[in-house]
């Protein structure tokens, strides 16, 4: 393994045999040949990418490869949530058969949380298990998908329904390539940094109140929130591997925020991933203190912050029409934390405070939700 440059950081990942670091630092695309040679044994690699990542980054990765006597084939997939798809799936499974990737071979995930979503699941299936490289290129994936193994596609019954867990071999969380993310899709990110901060991180959350705009200009604010949050997924991680326990502390804010993006038909052009997130922390966190576990203040603290960076924070902030709140139960009975058919919610007795709550009332569910519509 090279030497980490003094500007940046390394996260090292301790699960066994399936340990693995996590890099982060500017420049790591043009080194990814060499941080990959000398963990993988195998010569051939799979870049899978998207439309949009593929134009910017692809060309550099591959001759960063090439350098390093790894040849690669890629393949660029539609951008977006609709492409986590079986279809999809099999597209890339085809891809890494027809290029004979072996079982000490990469397969590379260059893009955001879908591509690794996608590809690391590929990966975890084809020849029963491939080597597995994440290489995000949002603020959402340096901090959140990329890291933990959680793989998957989405099907008409909800969203990550479909997947296996299946641990990467290394993280390259290049900096540099968030320079060239819309406002929008970093703010979504976002979401997801603030997220380890209101699970058990006060402290973190206090700092990213006031240092959120050094962190989205760049430089040490941002490298650091990014190295925090992917240190407290790995500590989680660690612990909980397949989500038995503390691990499913991670999904605050999704159990709300997978509902409503299953309601806009994972329509991005209405809501994206970390914004339905940001919009279900808010929800965690009001309907705790409708059942009385937590202060009002709390959720005020948590919108104000969130609507300060310019997330939405309420189901009116989506455009367009919701379908009826049983419609949304619906989705929330699909949820994967679901027990026994007993709704699973991460609540919170404040900030810095949540827990697993195992057994939420499916009729207050509904008329928190019914209360919280537009209209």
């Amino acid at each position: 393994m090279s030497e980490v440059e003094s500007s940046e950081r390394l996260v090292h990942v301790p699960l066994g045999d399936r340990s693995y670091d996590i890099l982060i630092g500017s420049g790591l695309i043009a080194r990814a040949g060499g941080e990959i040679s000398t963990r993988i044994k195998g010569r051939k690699a799979a870049i899978i990418t998207d439309e949009h990542v593929g134009p910017l980054y692809l060309d550099a990765l591959m001759d960063s490869l090439q350098t390093d006597g790894i040849e690669a084939v890629s393949l660029s997939l539609p951008a977006g949530e609709k492409t986590k798809s079986f279809e999809h799936l099999m597209r890339v499974c085809d891809l890494l058969l027809e290029a004979r990737i072996e079982r000490n071979d990469a397969v590379i995930a260059l893009g955001g949380g879908v591509i690794g979503d996608l590809t690391g699941f590929a990966a975890g299936i084809v020849r029963r298990g491939v080597r597995f490289v994440q290489v995000p290129t949002s603020l959402l994936a340096q901090v959140d998908s990329s890291v933990g193994g959680k793989t998957g596609i989405n099907t008409r019954h909800g969203k990550n329904l479909v997947g296996v867990f299946y641990q990467p071999d290394l993280v390259l969380a290049d900096t540099a390539v968030l320079n060239s993310l819309s406002k929008r899709e970093f703010r979504a990110g976002y979401a997801e940094v603030v997220k380890y901060g209101l699970i058990d991180k006060p402290d973190f959350f206090e700092w990213l109140e006031r240092n959120w705009k050094d962190v989205f200009s760049g430089g040490e604010a941002r490298a650091e929130a990014i190295a925090t949050s992917c240190r407290a997924k790995a500590e989680v991680v660690a612990a909980d591997e397949r989500e038995l326990g503390r691990r499913a502390l991670l999904n605050l804010g999704h159990t709300f925020g997978h509902a409503l993006e299953a309601a806009t038909g994972y329509d991005s052009r209405r809501l994206v991933h970390g914004e339905g997130v940001a919009i279900g922390m808010v929800l965690a966190h009001q309907f705790s203190s409708r059942l009385n576990l937590a202060s009002p203040d709390d959720a005020e603290r948590v919108a104000a912050h969130l609507k300060a960076v310019g997330l939405p924070t309420t189901m009116g902030d989506i455009e367009g029409e919701l379908p009826p709140t049983d419609i949304l139960m619906q989705a929330i009975a699909q949820d994967k934390k679901v027990k026994g058919g007993k709704l699973t919610f991460i609540l919170t007795h404040g900030i810095g405070q949540s827990f697993v709550a195992d057994d939420v009332a499916a009729s207050e569910v509904f008329s928190f939700l019914q209360e919280k519509r537009p209209g």
